[in-house]
């Protein structure tokens, strides 16, 4: 008997396919982002006070139109399901401040890692590398990383002001490259 799918000549879309279908999409202009500031109510000075208005304004500059800024609890639980919104939100790009040192409620990479489909481990290592030169102490040790879920980026930066400044410095680049690669693929 044979297999009907035998039957089928299945080939590979042509490039002046792709590139008729990519024609036929539009995606904004202006990339959105959102900002998830991971706060830990036991511990003082997890994330400074104006954190929130500083990534807001930094994302702003980046050219990024900023969704917004939230808050939420240091649990697994609510950072996953804020990032997966997100997601299926179609933001862009998802930073999240806080969350990244070694203590026992520092959960951001691994919620992080628990929607992402891709590591981009070059960003995490990038962030780290210029933090140390910078001086921001809680940069060079986060355990922070960086990957894509869906078309969406996530970024883990360090909650001092510091990490943040130079953080937001050192991806925006990166980040904007991985968005045109994700735009560039992408057919909704």
């Amino acid at each position: 008997m044979s297999n009907s799918l035998d039957a089928l000549d299945l080939k590979e879309p042509d490039e002046a396919f792709l590139l008729a279908a990519e024609a036929e999409v539009e995606l904004p202009a202006q990339p959105c982002a959102l900002a998830v500031l991971i706060s830990d109510h036991k511990r003082n000075g997890a994330i400074d006070e104006g954190s929130d208005q500083l990534v807001f304004e930094l994302l702003q500059e980046m050219g990024y139109k900023v969704d917004g800024v939230v808050s939420v609890k240091s649990k697994k639980s609510e950072i996953r399901k804020v990032i997966e919104t997100a997601v299926v939100g179609g933001v862009d790009l998802v930073v999240t401040i806080g969350g990244t040192g070694v203590g026992p409620r520092d959960k951001a990479p691994e919620a992080t890692r628990a929607v992402i489909d891709q590591l981009v481990p070059g960003v995490g290592q990038a962030v780290r590398a210029s933090g140390q030169a910078c001086g921001a102490v809680d940069a060079c040790t986060s355990r922070g990383i960086c990957g894509v879920s869906g078309s969406t980026v996530v970024v883990n930066l360090a909650p001092s002001r510091a990490a943040i400044r130079d953080g937001m410095s050192t991806i925006a680049p990166l980040v904007a490259h991985l968005i045109s690669e994700l735009r560039k693929y992408s057919v909704q």
